[in-house]
């Protein structure tokens, strides 16, 4: 097992977007639209542990994560990857005051899992999507950065994450719309 301390960056190669799937009381929105995602993936943390043998870096504390002008952080980020022609981030997973911005769009949540190949992050627990002075709540955030299409639904369980559950989010969908003022 190799460490390394405070800076590393890796570059990604993603394959084609996937469709968006999504549930029941959802609410749809536009948001991080055109994100480049050919963009190199750099990250600084307070400690890097680099697991060869999973294909894995565990990144904690203070994580900062940047890939053109998006920017995520968080807790804790495990970050997959694979050999085949050098080393390519496939998956990075987030967990713990996960925050994603770019421009004035900034989204929220416990925990994030952002798949490179399919280039889509999925939110979990306590989701929030603001964007300028509108804003989407709800317990699962989905977002295909190709089409820039949104979904925000109440589901709060997360299947394949870590710890299993996550909490947040309570069956429903809330949201505020900035109207255009009319003079009056």
């Amino acid at each position: 097992m190799r460490r390394a301390t405070k800076t590393a960056s890796l570059v990604l190669i993603p394959a084609l977007a996937a469709a968006l799937a999504t549930g029941a009381m959802t609410a749809s929105a536009q948001a991080l639209r055109d994100h480049n995602s050919n963009a190199p993936v750099d990250f600084t943390a307070d400690r890097i542990e680099v697991q060869d043998r999973a294909d894995r870096v565990v990144v904690s504390g203070n994580v900062q994560v940047t890939q053109a002008d998006l920017r995520l952080t968080s807790n804790r980020l495990t970050v997959a990857y694979n050999r085949a022609s050098g080393v390519e981030i496939n998956r990075m997973d987030a967990v713990g005051n996960v925050v994603v911005t770019r421009g004035n769009e900034t989204a929220k949540g416990n925990v994030a899992i952002y798949d490179l190949d399919k280039r889509i992050i999925t939110m979990l627990g306590n989701v929030q999507l603001v964007q300028g002075s509108s804003r989407l709540t709800g317990g699962r955030l989905l977002i295909d950065l190709k089409s820039g299409r949104s979904s925000v639904d109440g589901r709060a369980s997360g299947g394949d994450v870590p710890g299993g559950v996550i909490q947040g989010g309570g069956g429903r969908v809330s949201g505020t719309f900035k109207v255009k003022q009319q003079p009056q």
